[in-house]
Parts: structure tokens; sequence; C-alpha cells
């Protein structure tokens, strides 16, 4: 067998890998040892993977291309690489959710994705770099390095699926795995280039994740949390939905089987394109700050919606803003006990900002009041969505910013707290409605801009088609940060 000329398994699709390995065009162990040479080559710069599973990997790659050896198929993602965030349990595997009181933790079992995604044939290349429990929006913590931007390594990734996003900009892995409290995916998913999904509540399980009362810090979040696909492509997302969607007892949120086909939701309005749609497009929500380039090339981005038959109406949705009521949602979704307990423990060596939201002196009312502009905002936003098919909005306030910080201080000429720049976000989060951070342009300096496309509850197959649909009208997938690409010959992925 040789592998054919033109495979560039680097920058191949999962959809793309999984047919070469089907097809018997290439073995699941050269397409491993490809993928771990490229993360040799880029990371030591980067800081993606904060554990690295290479015996896991060959393993795993040695199952798929035996079981297609004796003729039984090993599942739909048969030998493709897969990147997993490290707030995401994984048994047998150190997952410190970027802390040190979690320093040793091997967790005992698999969360249910990693479950789902091993059993359908992926390849674990590791555990990727997270601020520490997800409480950030950008990608450094007090145990390891701090991500980088592969675009910029001077700027952040955004977080905190930020190592996740890294491995896939890159081409260290065609999939990646994250986990979305208040735009955790979608925020490096913007910064880096890539198509980043939080769909509905309850699509795609958790367990242990949010939901394990023996571990502090990582039991949080739990009517926020989302895990979600991190992709080059709108197809690949689709393919890996495919797998991690799906009802599980041990999530009490999870919903049904059977009202989205993810692989032909991509394509089901291709036939009609947009036509008759009704599509929102508010640049601001009517109250944030946003950077000029951003603005413009997401205003750019929105015309390809008209082109492709849709209507496209510019507005204010008119829903407050929940920016100020987040935290309190979040904590009251927390073991603070358990988080005092820890800082108690461990306050030197933690993140500043995460000690003083937990010894912050919460009172009932703060949670209560929270819980009241959740449920208004959630009021607001259906009736909003029952005017319109899709909303359009930018995916970020900015582009990258610099390591270190988190967020910047000015925007669009406005003095800003410093979560200003991810108000488009987490009002999402309190709704549950499925969106999509999706390649929308780049910056005068080359970075990236995210766009959002937002469904109605449940509307993820809309989502996904408008996505799949913009990506053919302005694709995205062949530009690349500039950074080494290795091209190992055969002998060397097999030696």
């Amino acid at each position: 067998m040789t592998v054919a000329a033109d495979v560039d398994l680097q920058r191949a699709s999962a959809v793309e890998i999984a047919s070469l390995i089907r097809t018997g065009v290439i073995t699941a162990a050269e397409v491993v040892e490809s993928a771990l040479a490229r993360v040799d080559a880029v990371d030591d710069r980067l800081h993606a993977f904060v554990e690295r599973t290479d015996a896991l990997a060959r393993s795993q790659a040695a199952d798929v291309d035996a079981a297609l050896a004796r003729g039984d198929d090993p599942g739909p993602l048969a030998g493709v690489p897969i990147a997993i965030k490290d707030l995401i349990a994984t048994a047998g595997v150190p997952t410190r959710n970027g802390s040190v009181a979690y320093a040793d933790w091997v967790p005992d079992e698999d969360d249910i994705v990693v479950e789902r995604v091993k059993g359908a044939g992926a390849v674990i290349l590791g555990k990727t770099t997270v601020p520490e429990f997800g409480y950030s929006g950008v990608g450094h913590n007090p145990v390891s390095p701090a991500a980088r931007n592969p675009w910029n390594p001077s700027l952040t990734p955004g977080g905190s699926s930020a190592g996740s996003a890294i491995a896939v900009a890159t081409g260290m892995s065609p999939l990646a795995l994250g986990s979305d409290g208040g735009g955790s995916v979608r925020i490096p998913a913007s910064l880096c280039g890539l198509v980043g999904f939080k769909a509905s509540m309850g699509r795609v399980p958790l367990y242990p994740g949010c939901r394990d009362e023996r571990f502090p810090g990582v039991s949080s979040w739990e009517t926020l949390e989302h895990i979600g696909p991190m992709t080059r492509t709108v197809e690949d997302t689709a393919l890996l939905m495919s797998v991690i969607a799906g009802p599980d007892p041990r999530d009490r949120h999870s919903l049904p089987a059977g009202d989205v086909d993810w692989r032909s939701a991509m394509s089901g309005l291709a036939d009609r394109g947009l036509a008759g749609k009704r599509i929102a497009y508010s640049a601001d929500l009517g109250y944030l700050p946003v950077d000029p380039q951003v603005r413009s090339v997401v205003g750019s981005a929105v015309t390809a919606f008209e082109e492709l038959g849709a209507t496209i109406v510019e507005v204010d949705p008119g829903i407050d803003d929940p920016r100020a009521h987040i935290w309190p949602i979040v904590m009251a979704d927390s073991d603070l006990a358990g988080m005092r307990r820890m800082v108690a423990e461990h306050r030197d060596q933690m993140s500043a900002h995460l000690v003083e939201l937990i010894e912050r002196p919460w009172t009932a009312e703060e949670f209560t009041n929270a819980q009241m502009v959740r449920k208004r905002v959630v009021n607001q936003m259906w009736r909003f969505m029952q005017n319109y098919d899709l909303l359009l909005t930018p995916t970020l306030a900015v582009p990258a910013f610099p390591v270190g910080m988190q967020g910047p201080e000015l925007i669009g000429g406005r003095m800003v707290d410093s979560g200003s720049w991810l108000g488009f976000l987490n009002i999402f989060n309190l709704t549950g409605q499925p969106a999509m951070s999706v390649p929308a342009g780049f910056t005068d300096d080359g970075l990236p801009v995210g766009m959002q496309i937002v469904g109605p509850h449940l509307g993820d197959a809309d989502v996904l088609s408008a996505a799949g649909l913009f990506e053919q009208q302005r694709p995205w997938r062949d530009r690349w940060p500039d950074l080494p690409t290795p091209d190992p010959t055969r002998e060397e992925l097999t030696r």
C-alpha cells in the first residue's frame, strides 16, 4: 500500500481521514504518527496539550486497523485523532482542571462524550490547556504554561477551551472537544479561526463533569455548561455531533434523540439556499462596544446570507444586558463550601480572580435576583426569535489581545470592564439556544474574526444548515496560521 501523493494528513478534515482509513488508502497507525509528529513540531511554542497520551493513541489506532482487517466496522470516527479539553473526565488519564487542587486527580470513569468518541473509533491524542476550572475566557492557569494563539503567539487563543482550539487550528488534530459555560467553545473558535458549536442545552449529555458532587470546582456550571465540537469545517462538526449527541440517564437535562439528522442537517437547505428565511443581524445587541474591524468584518460576512436568498434585518433585539448576573448563577451552581475549603488550602497557588469570586460574601438575594434576570432574558429572547429564523452577531467584540490579560480595557473607544469583550456569548448559555461561531474573515493584521449564528430553541439543524451554506459561500478551510508543517514520509510514519 502507498499513501496517495496528494494526501496532506495534517490539513485533511476528519471526514476525509475517516474515509481514507476505511478505504485502505492509509492506516490509522500512519494517521496517528502524523498527528504526533505535528504536536512535536509546534506545541512547544503554543502549549495546546497539558497531557499527551501517545501510547493510548497508538493502541487505539492499532485497534482500528485490526478491526478493519477483520472486516469489522470500528465506528464513524475510525482512526480520526481527537483532543480532549482538560475539564472533561478521562478514565486513567490525569484531568487536572488547570488547578493545583487536582494536580494528582486521575478519574475512574470517562465523561459520557469520551465514552462515545472512544466507541466511535476515535484516537485520543491527549488533554488540552484550560484556565482554572474554566473560570476565564483566556487560556492561562497557575499550573501549566499559558496557551498561545497560533496566528500570533504573543496573543491569547481565548478560553476556556484554549488548547483544544490550538490543536485544531494548527493541524495537530482535526477534531477537539471543548466545553462552553459562558462561551468557552465559541471564544477560542473565534480567535483561532475555527468552527465552534454550542448545541441546544441537553443535546450533548454531561457526566461526571458539572454533576458529580464529590469534586468541588469540577461540579460547577451545571445549568450553563455544554460540551461541543471544535473543528475546521461544518461537516466535521456535524460528524462529531452525530457521535456525541443523544440522551443519557446520567444527565437530567439531556434531550431525546431523533429530531436532528446531524450528518444531513448541514445540507438540508442546499437545494433552495436560504430563500424565504428572515435573519436578524445585530452588530452590538444594542449595548456592547465593538472593535471597528470586528464590526466591519462581520458586517461584510452577513451579506453572504443575502446572496444565499435570505432577508437580513438589522435590529436591536431589545434584550436586557445580563452580564452582571452571570457569576451569581455560576456560583449558585457550584459547591461554594467545598471551593472555599480548597481556597483555604491552596490560596497562594490559585488564580486570583477565582479566589476573589469564591471568597466574595454572596447573598441569597444576589442568587435569586440573577435567576429572575435569567427568566426575563429567556422570555425576551423567545419572543424576539418568533419573528426570525436565525440571529447573527459578532462572536466577540474584539480580535485576539496579548497573553496574560483577562480582557481589553478599551473597546471601540470606550472604557470597559475586563469581561465586556465576551458580551455576545453568555446570554445564549442562559437561554440554552444553539449557537455556532464560524470564521467571518480577518483583521488588517491577519487575525481571525468570528461570526455567531444563533438559532431558536432547539433550532440546531437550522444553525448547521446555515453555517454549511455560509462556508460554501465564503470558504475558509485553506487559510492556515504560518507555522512549520513537517511532511513525514510513509517510512518515517511507520518507523
